[in-house]
């Protein structure tokens, strides 16, 4: 998490406004201007709503697809939670050495200069995060469909459903953190409401017996990258937590384990018989009514600190170092990742928005395992007398080093190859955007 930073403490811009946007590209005073208004409760909300998101509740059936069995099944899973749980302690310790909005873009800076640090914040921007949001508005409009009609709705109408999502949230979080936090406070309890009631329900109706539908095996590093998916929304909501330092870092991550007990994660044994494959409109439809919209909203709450830090560093076009006179939120980034996003939903249809899911968590992945081989750099350089214990740096070795295996084992697999290698082409064409336009900014 980056609970100990912040959003930014007020204070009186030394630059005149320009038009109804202010702008502050002074290095020192990176987090001016961004008002602190994120409480502990709403960090928590930004985190839970991100893992009790959209991937939790199909990307199970694509585990249990390739392992074909329970067993495997629950280890894929219980090795997805210890890489969570790894990488919260990881991140819970960098926001103590870095209590700053764009938390880990400062990291990567820091560590290892201005270059990894650029690539991490665009492919951040264009691939992990307008990525997210495409996959997470699609589904969303799929499953609201069937909550409102019973059935799969057309794609033109999921389409025109998702773009709506999307903007909708654009408008919210250019009002103001505050109405972005609200939103997300709110979708979390009626998720969190939800989820207790269908619990309930699967308590209370006796499991079936029904034959699993199971793929070709494949190797165990297959299994990565679709529960990888699911269990990431903790970590990537460590961006956008930025409460005030009193809120001990990594508290929200403790929400990793929240998707192993979701009704999604039961085996397929143990599941109600209604919930059964047998009984998939049904399942559908409470999957729907279950989804509200939280982990859509979290990617806005997070993604634009992240270009606004880097574009006030004088890293990135100016426009987007701009903060909006009135609501104090980085507007010009927040279009821009509605901008993109859209266009990944449109470009890419339907049929194949699914196939984003290996290529963002490779990406994602990839900076992952830098941003944790950066913690004992940082605790090597600075000796503050606020920081973990000596182990931590330990376990970040080992999150960046699982985080890798993922990575080389999505290129081994052949099912997974072809997209797994176009996440790494585009942190190559990050390279060569930052060689061609950016290396000699100051």
């Amino acid at each position: 998490m980056w609970p100990s930073g912040h959003f930014g403490a007020r204070s009186r811009p030394r630059n005149a406004a320009i038009g109804r946007f202010q702008t502050e590209p002074s290095v020192e005073s990176r987090t001016a201007d961004l008002p602190r208004v994120l409480g502990l409760w709403d960090a928590t909300s930004v985190v839970v709503g991100a893992i009790i998101g959209v991937g939790i509740f199909f990307n199970p059936r694509d585990v249990a697809r390739v392992t074909g069995g329970t067993e495997a099944a629950l280890l894929a899973w219980g090795i997805g939670g210890t890489i969570a749980l790894l990488g919260a302690f990881t991140f819970a310790e960098l926001g103590r050495l870095r209590p700053l909005a764009g938390g880990q873009y400062h990291v990567l800076r820091d560590a290892y200069g201005r270059p990894p640090a650029f690539l991490f914040v665009f492919c951040n921007l264009t691939a992990v995060q307008a990525g997210g949001v495409a996959i997470i508005a699609v589904v969303c409009a799929q499953n609201l469909g069937v909550a409102l009609h019973g059935r799969d709705p057309a794609g033109p109408w999921v389409m025109g459903l998702a773009t709506l999502l999307t903007w909708a949230l654009v408008g919210v979080n250019v009002i103001g953190v505050r109405s972005g936090a609200g939103l997300q406070d709110a979708t979390v309890i009626a998720k969190l409401v939800t989820l207790g009631a269908l619990v309930a329900l699967a308590a209370a109706i006796a499991p079936g017996h029904a034959a699993l539908d199971a793929g070709p095996p494949a190797g165990a590093h297959a299994l990565t990258f679709p529960m990888l998916f699911s269990v990431d929304g903790g970590r990537g909501g460590g961006r956008t937590s930025h409460g005030p330092a009193r809120h001990r870092p990594g508290r929200g991550d403790r929400g990793g384990g929240v998707p192993a007990r979701e009704l999604g994660l039961l085996p397929p044994p143990r599941l109600p018989r209604g919930l059964r494959r047998e009984d998939a409109r049904r399942r559908r439809l409470l999957r729907g009514v279950a989804r509200p919209r939280p982990p859509l909203n979290a990617q806005f709450l997070a993604g634009p600190r992240l270009t606004w830090a880097m574009a006030r560093d004088g890293l990135f076009f100016p426009i987007f170092a701009r903060l909006h006179a009135r609501f104090s939120t980085p507007v010009p980034a927040i279009l821009l990742l509605g901008v993109l996003s859209t266009g990944l939903t449109l470009g890419l249809g339907l049929e194949r928005t699914d196939r984003l899911t290996t290529g963002v968590v490779v990406v994602d992945a990839s900076f992952f395992a830098l941003t944790g081989l950066a913690l004992p750099i940082l605790r090597r350089r600075e000796r503050a007398a606020d920081r973990g214990p000596a182990w931590i740096a330990g376990a970040a070795f080992v999150f960046a080093a699982l985080e890798l295996l993922a990575i080389a084992g999505s290129v081994l697999e052949q099912n997974a190859r072809v997209l797994a290698l176009s996440g790494l082409a585009w942190i190559g064409a990050a390279a060569m955007t930052w060689a061609l336009f950016f290396r000699r900014a100051r």
